[in-house]
Parts: C-alpha cells; sequence; structure tokens
C-alpha cells in the first residue's frame, strides 16, 4: 500500500522496519528492536498533514501510513482527553510519541476481573515496544495539546480494519 500523500520519512522508516521483520524475530525481539528504530528516526516523521494533525472531536483517530502482510505503520491522533478502552493487541507492536502525553495503564487479566499492574506517561520522543501476551492496556492523552504517535503493528491492520484483539469489560480490582 503506498500513500497517495508525501509523507517525509516514511519510506525510510518503512525500509528500516521491512529490514527488522524480515530477520524473522520472535514478537518481543521484533517489537523493541522497532522500537529502536523509531526512537532513531521519530524526530524526522512529518507523517500528516494539518488537517490530520487536527484530529477529530468524536474520538481519537488512527489513520494507516502503510500496510503490507507482516506489518502496519499508524499515526495516531488524540485530543485532548480523548483515550482508548481497554484492550489488548492482535500482534507485536512499537510505538513512539511525537506531542502530547499517552498515559497509558497496564493490567492483568485474572479471569473474572482485571488488576492494574502499572502505569506510565509516555512523553515527546519516548519510545517502547510489546507483544502478547500480557499486553492490555487503556492509553489516553493527559496533555493539553493534540497528541500524535507513531505505530507500528506486526499485522496487515489495513486489511484487519484494527490493532485491537479484544476490549475488556471485566471489573478492575
Amino acid at each position: 500500500m503506498k500513500s497517495a500523500i508525501a509523507r517525509p520519512g516514511l519510506d525510510d522508516l518503512v525500509s528500516g522496519i521491512a529490514a527488522i521483520t524480515g530477520k524473522g524475530l520472535a514478537g518481543r525481539a521484533t517489537a523493541y528492536a522497532v522500537a529502536g528504530l523509531l526512537r532513531d528516526r521519530l524526530h524526522t516523521l512529518d507523517l500528516l498533514t494539518p488537517e490530520e494533525h487536527a484530529g477529530s472531536p468524536d474520538g481519537y483517530v488512527s489513520q494507516v501510513l502503510y500496510a503490507q502482510e507482516d506489518f502496519s505503520v499508524v499515526a495516531v491522533v488524540w485530543r485532548p482527553g480523548q483515550g482508548t478502552a481497554i484492550h489488548d493487541h492482535v500482534s507485536w507492536c512499537a510505538f513512539g510519541v511525537i506531542s502530547g502525553v499517552e498515559h497509558e495503564t497496564l493490567y492483568r487479566d485474572m479471569g473474572d476481573h482485571l488488576v492494574e499492574i502499572g502505569r506510565a506517561d509516555n512523553r515527546p520522543g519516548d519510545v517502547s515496544g510489546f507483544a502478547p501476551p500480557g499486553d492490555i492496556h487503556r492509553v489516553r492523552n493527559t496533555s493539553a495539546e493534540v497528541g500524535v504517535s507513531v505505530h507500528v503493528y506486526g499485522a496487515d491492520v489495513g486489511r484487519l480494519g484494527s490493532s485491537v484483539r479484544r476490549v475488556y469489560d471485566l471489573p478492575v480490582r
């Protein structure tokens, strides 16, 4: 999938991700390697048009920038206060924050309820990677500015429609 919009830095990022995924590493190792690539290149990414950067008053927006069978690059735009439901993912993921503060709450599934196991404030320049299992979380933009982050998933999000595997409605204790 090629983007119809010129997105500075995207071709270089996609080439780097393809080189990593071509190594056949396990999910967690791939996520960490892609996170390292994002750490080195995040400052050069100018991926969104001004209109896309504005986000939506209806909720956070995931913009698929590139997708192929084994990975996708997605820009997520969050207006202040917007966030996700508690969810997990279909594959490994790496992300890097360009603007805003992504407050992440991590959970463990105990069968009949969830337990909070950690929190992190991911700020501009922060990157991380993770892989199932153990990737249950909720993310919210806690800053006063529009947040933008780049997410790389080990799946064709263009075909799947989302990186989310499950949304949890279990009580949190």
